[in-house]
């Protein structure tokens, strides 16, 4: 229930990232998948004495834009597996899961760059991929991609696989609806509630003698009828802007941050614990007081919540 975990610092900026699904699965011996939503009670960093430096903590975003997303890609994922076995469902690999990177950092690093528990072995932990045929541009050929949660389409050729990524978000941002702009459409003659030949009549029956209607219909003409978030087709920007894609917020959600000082009681910190989206976990360590090419390891433990899904406290992605 306490997963151990040596932080690598250096002098300059460094990333680390943490599978938890990947950790729970090397402790326990059994396969847990990815595509769950991961409770923990804390973290505990203990640094060694009169070392300094920060550490935050970020995971994928608390949003129904994350969740549906997720659930989204994966089952268009799943789709195409089920389709290509259709007649040769017995090759169907035991341990097949849907498997993500957080973004395009952790891409490029690969999941052999993930943070593992101290003194465990590496096992078989391999992204998800994509098969996208190139359609009437090119028939017969195909692209492969991997997935990354947060940020654009296509960063880049990943450094230790080799393959290119698409977005979770930013895949769900382009297959679906906007809103329709402006919403009520409302017809130009709305307003036109007053006078002695009013388009509007019906409205104007019950002007009374005050010009009221007339103008509370013109302030909402133009008031309230778009919704409050940026959108593509708004008047103002020029593509879709779900939060987390490539155009607003394209990356982690910070989760806690911490400080280590001269003044630190016994070099221990103690980050909030939550829950972590596909138990992917982002640490990024910067200014540590060490010389140029120097490295530490800051000790790092990770407390699990007690539970019913194989004994820990989490729910399947498709409950978040």
């Amino acid at each position: 229930m306490t997963l151990t975990f040596g932080l690598p610092v250096t002098n300059v900026a460094g990333v680390s990232y943490i599978d938890l699904s990947q950790c729970a699965s090397l402790v326990n011996r059994r396969f847990y998948r990815q595509g769950i939503n991961w409770a923990i009670a804390g973290i505990k960093l203990i640094a060694s004495p009169g070392l300094t430096g920060e550490v935050s903590v970020s995971k994928l975003p608390n949003t129904w834009v994350l969740a549906n997303s997720w659930e989204k890609s994966m089952r268009t994922w799943t789709k195409m597996n089920r389709e290509s076995l259709e007649e040769t469902e017995s090759v169907r690999p035991k341990f097949l899961d849907f498997k993500i990177y957080a973004d395009a950092l952790h891409h490029d690093a690969g999941f052999a760059g993930n943070l593992l528990p101290t003194a465990h072995t590496e096992g078989e932990w391999i992204s998800s991929k994509a098969v996208v045929p190139f359609g009437p541009a090119s028939p017969g050929n195909t692209a492969e991609f991997e997935f990354v949660a947060v940020g654009q389409n296509f960063p880049g050729a990943s450094t230790a696989t080799g393959l290119n990524a698409v977005s979770l978000i930013e895949g769900y941002a382009a297959s679906r609806g906007l809103p329709y702009n402006p919403d009520p459409n409302t017809p130009a003659d709305a307003d036109d509630a007053d006078g002695s030949t009013p388009e509007n009549w019906m409205a104007a029956i019950f002007n009374d003698g005050t010009d009221q209607i007339s103008e509370v219909i013109e302030d909402m003409l133009f008031e309230n009828n778009q919704p409050p978030y940026p959108f593509e087709g708004d008047g103002i920007h020029g593509d879709t802007m779900y939060p987390g894609g490539a155009n607003n917020a394209p990356a982690m959600q910070l989760h806690d941050y911490t400080n280590f000082t001269t003044s630190s009681i016994g070099s221990i910190s103690r980050l909030k614990g939550g829950n972590f989206p596909c138990g992917l976990i982002r640490f990024d360590t910067t200014n540590w007081s060490l010389g140029p090419g120097e490295t530490q390891n800051v000790l790092m433990l990770i407390d699990m919540v007690p539970g019913s899904h194989r004994g820990y406290l989490c729910e399947s992605m498709t409950e978040m």
